[in-house]
């Protein structure tokens, strides 16, 4: 098996709440899809969003949650000013900053927005490993 991750699925309370802030508030290109699940094409692979309780009934879990949910998604870019720049995106788009943008222990420059959901996200500059649109 080749190791990949082709979708990531994101269980959220109100769909056309998260569908206007990933598509309108952050630019996402939306795939068609019905009205009760989104998918957003990302470089390699795709982005769903589907309601919580529904999510959690198709896995055979409890949609109950709170707190940290133990991951984040990240979002690598090329500079410091595109960090600082795509974090105040996702605030006007109704994201909640939770660390700005600052240099981090490992050497780069970082910091993590939540979307209207809850999901933690982080927004990073590595100036040891940048994989952007010409090394895809």
């Amino acid at each position: 098996m080749k190791p990949r991750i082709s979708m990531i699925t994101l269980g959220v309370d109100d769909i056309e709440r998260a569908v206007t802030f990933y598509e309108k508030g952050l630019g996402f290109p939306r795939m068609d899809s019905p009205p009760t699940v989104a998918f957003f094409t990302l470089n390699g692979s795709w982005l769903g969003l589907y309601g919580r309780e529904a999510l959690a009934e198709d896995a055979m879990v409890s949609a109950e949650g709170s707190g940290f949910n133990g991951f984040a998604l990240a979002h690598n870019v090329g500079s410091e000013a595109e960090v600082d720049a795509l974090l105040s995106q996702a605030v006007d788009a109704g994201a909640t900053l939770v660390k700005p943008g600052q240099e981090v222990f490992w050497g780069g420059y970082s910091g993590y927005f939540k979307d209207p959901d809850g999901h933690l996200w982080e927004i990073a500059h590595n100036p040891f490993c940048w994989i952007g649109p010409e090394d895809e």
